[in-house]
């Protein structure tokens, strides 16, 4: 399985690049699996309180799954550590797995920077493999326009066609 971690502040574009990366994946014939930090505090949203998971939810269930139709949702009412979320998201072993944030976890990563503050902590992570914006310098790939979408296509199929990138669960 191949892993990717999509980094940088809020309102950097991580989940627009995403939405992006997982449609090339898609075209290939992969299968992809997303797992995603909510890191803007609070809880997460949850779905509405009329449905009988959120009614269990609401009562204390430590946990409730809802299955049918072809598809299944999963609530836990405590948040699991990265590893065990790893787990629960690759469980039917997908062949790419695309990460939204936990940039202090191993793994490769894309970084992306809005100004040149957001660099002077981001350029400290280890695993970088690609920054997206504008920075003075870097030892890294760069791309310098988050809107080049053939340049980030190009640079993530160019990944996803390379044998070294791939991690066991």
């Amino acid at each position: 399985m191949k892993t990717l971690h999509i980094v940088g502040y809020k309102n950097s574009g991580k989940t627009t690049l995403l939405e992006r990366w997982i449609s090339v994946v898609k075209a290939k014939g992969l299968t992809v699996a997303v797992l995603k930090h909510h890191g803007h505090g609070g809880q997460i949203e949850l779905p509405s309180i009329e449905t009988d998971t959120s009614r269990f939810f609401d009562k204390g269930a430590d946990a409730t799954l809802v299955a049918g139709g072809g598809s299944a949702q999963l609530l836990l009412n405590n948040e699991p550590p990265f590893g065990a979320l790893k787990a629960l998201v690759t469980y039917d072993s997908p062949d790419v797995l695309l990460i939204e944030g936990y940039k202090d976890e191993r793994g490769a990563k894309v970084v992306l920077v809005r100004s040149c503050e957001d660099w002077d902590t981001l350029q400290e992570l280890e695993g970088v493999r690609l920054v997206i914006g504008e920075v003075a310098h870097s030892e890294y790939s760069t791309i310098k326009d988050r809107g080049d979408s053939m340049q980030l296509d190009n640079w993530f199929t160019d990944w996803l066609n390379k044998e070294d990138h791939y991690e066991t669960i």
